[in-house]
């Protein structure tokens, strides 16, 4: 959790506004995939990173739910999942809250949502692949 915490820390800096990521972004993509108009350019520099919200605070809620459900292993799936949420929207909220005070950043309520919604959607992906190849990991007694 410590990591993933600190990671975001240091991607919610100046440094990591988008006029800063846009180049190397731009090199990379354009090496993978060849080159892209300025205006087409804009467009996707904005999907990826918001592809990058939705991964790495999926990838938080992971680690929030692994957490609570160490933790607590009586407790169900559901209610470490839930905690799990809660606890990426805190980070999320607090990352979002700090960006407003950054000059070249904007904190922004809709990228929590989506930074709880790659929790979310993780957490179901983990749950399904419980359910279909290890159902008696969900099984609990509380």
């Amino acid at each position: 959790m410590l990591i993933a915490v600190l990671v975001i820390a240091i991607e919610s800096t100046p440094e990591f506004g988008s006029e800063n990521t846009s180049r190397p972004l731009r090199w990379i993509f354009e090496h993978l995939f060849g080159p892209v108009s300025d205006m087409r350019w804009y467009s996707i520099h904005h999907h990826i990173r918001k592809l990058g919200h939705f991964i790495g605070y999926g990838l938080v809620g992971l680690t929030w739910l692994r957490a609570w459900w160490m933790t607590f292993p009586r407790w169900s799936f559901v209610h470490s999942s839930v905690l799990a949420v809660l606890g990426t929207a805190v980070i999320a909220g607090s990352d979002e809250f700090h960006q407003t005070f950054l000059p070249n950043r904007t904190g922004m309520f809709d990228d929590v949502i989506l930074d709880c919604c790659g929790a979310l959607v993780l957490q179901f992906l983990i749950y399904i692949f419980l359910r279909l190849f290890r159902p008696r990991r969900l099984e609990h007694t509380a």
